[in-house]
């Protein structure tokens, strides 16, 4: 097992800087963000080349790549042009997030899982139909009709929550926000744990644990759900990035200053140290998270051993 992880390590180093640097190219052609620091008149020839040297502008673009991952390793993710840190933006905008997909994975584990179990076990009844009808409505429906929707219900019309969400943004307040967040991936949970649970209801280890005569409660979790739970793991664990870093209708919806909030902005200024910055951190948090999955599966499948 420590030789697996040290070489799914040392993988994720050329994957970590080729990310990076696709990244920092995409960004850098955005258009020139010199322009919009000066407002809707133009920056004077003197003022551009100015501020171009003072954030690094004016040299290659394969040398800025290598300034900014010098400094990278530093912990120092440059300036934003407005004269903040990058890392304080971070600091503010990530445990904010973090808390908020916190509350989306629980929704997924506890509520996905669940529902998928109980309509695996009896697919083709009435409550089967029905879950997967509900499912199918919740992925057609688009994030930011779900988020409005809940927010004009449950907080202008009944006034059961707030509709916006406080700067502080504690968890009770992020309910709302996290179950518009997650209602997609759920419902992606649902069928995937369902389609699991069925297939491998006719498993020989699932009749063999009947012929033993196991109680069904110890069939099902210890046998059933265990090995059911490999592919859902690795949907969630490739969700958490994707929660994190697609937030940005939810944030904007509830008025959250998170990470998705943070990179609209980034993007909408085209402040490219913002926006590489915190695509960086995502970059980490995927790779951190596939690593996790690959593990998870030696866990959940005793057969699975890394040498």
């Amino acid at each position: 097992m420590g030789r697996y992880v040290i070489r799914r390590l040392l993988q994720m180093i050329p994957v970590f800087f080729g990310t990076t640097l696709l990244i920092f190219l995409m960004v850098n052609v955005m258009g020139d963000p010199i322009a919009g620091l000066c407002g809707d008149r133009q920056c004077d020839p003197a003022t551009a080349a100015q501020l171009r040297a003072e954030f690094g502008l004016d040299k290659p673009v394969w040398q800025q790549y290598l300034t900014y991952m010098g400094n990278v390793f530093t912990g120092d993710f440059g300036t934003a042009f407005n004269g903040q840190k990058v890392t304080e933006l971070m600091g503010t905008a990530f445990p904010i997030t973090i808390r908020l997909t916190v509350v989306a994975i629980v929704f997924e584990v506890v509520i996905g899982i669940s529902l998928g179990v109980v309509t695996g076990l009896r697919r083709g009844r009435p409550v089967d139909t029905t879950v997967l009808i509900l499912t199918l409505v919740v992925i057609s429906i688009p994030t930011f009709v779900t988020g409005l929707l809940l927010q004009l219900l449950l907080g202008v019309e009944w006034g059961l929550i707030k509709p916006s969400v406080s700067p502080e943004a504690p968890f009770d307040e992020l309910l709302v926000p996290g179950l518009v967040l997650a209602s997609v991936s759920l419902a992606y949970v649902t069928r995937l744990t369902r389609t699991s649970i069925a297939e491998n209801t006719r498993a020989d280890y699932v009749r063999t644990a009947v012929a033993k005569g196991l109680p069904r409660r110890r069939v099902v979790i210890r046998h059933l759900l265990r090995n059911s739970l490999i592919p859902v793991v690795t949907f969630i664990g490739t969700d958490v990035g994707a929660l994190m870093g697609g937030a940005i209708v939810t944030e904007r919806i509830f008025n959250i200053h998170g990470v998705g909030y943070q990179l609209y902005q980034g993007i909408l200024r085209q402040n490219s140290q913002t926006v590489v910055g915190f695509v960086t951190i995502l970059v980490l948090v995927f790779l951190a998270a596939n690593l996790i999955v690959d593990l998870l599966y030696a866990v959940l499948d005793p057969r699975i051993r890394y040498a």
